[in-house]
């Protein structure tokens, strides 16, 4: 197992929920809930901020695949916003990763609700909370296999220019 803080990412439409690891890798928490700025970089600005905070190993976004293993719109919207993170983060060192996070947000919902919270009321957490389990079932996934887990974000390359002779 690598050492390191890894961050879990969940992007919803509204909000994005953020969680982090111990530098072990062992266990993750919650750390806050991003609002989504759909009009500009607010929201990868923050999480840029909180990865260098905790000196994060590596970014792991959630794809919302649906239950069939299939894309969805909000996969392609997942998709694109780990692609802008990752245009940011990695020239910083830190890598993005996109891992299979069928039924995080149901998971979170269920340990919510099993905890006392209604969820009306844990609207701004079930984001967090979702982060969570994105988060520690990538870990999960790594100490098993040996392995980092999910698929690494690549960022394009920029065009060259053509040289005119």
């Amino acid at each position: 197992m690598r050492s390191g803080v890894r961050l879990g990412i969940d992007v919803g439409k509204a909000r994005i929920g953020v969680s982090r690891s111990d530098p072990h890798g062992m266990l993750a928490t919650p750390v806050e809930t991003v609002p989504r700025d759909l009009r500009g970089d607010a929201d990868l600005a923050r999480i840029v901020e909180i990865a260098a905070e905790f000196d994060a190993l590596e970014a792991i976004v959630g794809l919302p695949l649906n239950m069939r293993g299939e894309r969805t719109l909000s996969t392609d919207d997942a998709a694109g916003f780990a692609e802008r993170l990752a245009a940011r983060l990695v020239p910083t060192g830190v890598p993005v990763r996109l891992v299979d996070e069928r039924l995080s947000t149901v998971s979170a919902q269920g340990h919510l609700r099993q905890a006392g919270k209604k969820t009306k009321q844990s609207r701004s957490i079930i984001d967090q909370a979702a982060a969570v389990v994105i988060l520690q079932h990538a870990l999960d996934i790594e100490r098993a296999r040996g392995e980092a887990p999910g698929q690494p974000v690549t960022t394009p390359e920029p065009p060259e220019e053509e040289t005119r002779t």
